[in-house]
């Protein structure tokens, strides 16, 4: 996390826990007049739209009076989604139980990417386990992870499932 993105995360935080949700993740992207500030924030029980305009507009107040990006900024204020990018530690322990796609920057047990089901999470890394393997990836290794969402379709009228 860079700078901006430190000084933006310690504004917006206490302003969101009071509103009731927590920020999930923040990303600043571009320079100058063309900046987007990405904001994820989640809730037990998830976000709804009415939520997310809400704090839309509270969050831009807030940027505004405190006058820390510099020049013109988009702010897109949304949740993680079903399937979400898993950048922080703490995106990590949320996906626990989950299945998950990893890239690793070298091979981890033969592989660049592991598909596995997130079973533990420590401050060095993480284990999936992939089939009948466990595998542990430093998090030094990721370079890419993010959840994996199922659609199931629901049986035929008249067919039975299984």
């Amino acid at each position: 996390m860079d700078d901006l993105e430190e000084r933006l995360w310690g504004l917006m935080e206490p302003y969101l826990a009071v509103e009731g949700v927590e920020l999930d993740d923040l990303v600043v992207r571009g320079a100058g007049g063309a900046r987007l500030v990405r904001i994820a924030v989640d809730a037990a029980g998830g976000v709804d739209v009415e939520t997310i305009a809400r704090l839309s507009q509270g969050l831009s107040r807030l940027l505004d009076e405190a006058d820390v990006i510099p020049g013109a900024y988009t702010l897109e204020v949304g949740s993680p989604g079903l399937e979400r990018d898993l950048r922080r530690p703490a995106h990590f322990e949320k996906a626990r139980g989950r299945e998950v796609t990893v890239t690793t920057r070298a091979e981890v047990d033969g592989a660049h990417r592991h598909r596995g089901v997130m079973e533990g999470v420590a401050p060095e890394g993480i284990t999936l386990v992939v089939g009948e393997e466990r595998r542990h990836i430093p998090f030094d290794q990721v370079a890419q992870a993010r959840t994996v969402f199922r659609w199931e379709k629901p049986p035929k009228p008249g067919h039975k499932r299984g």
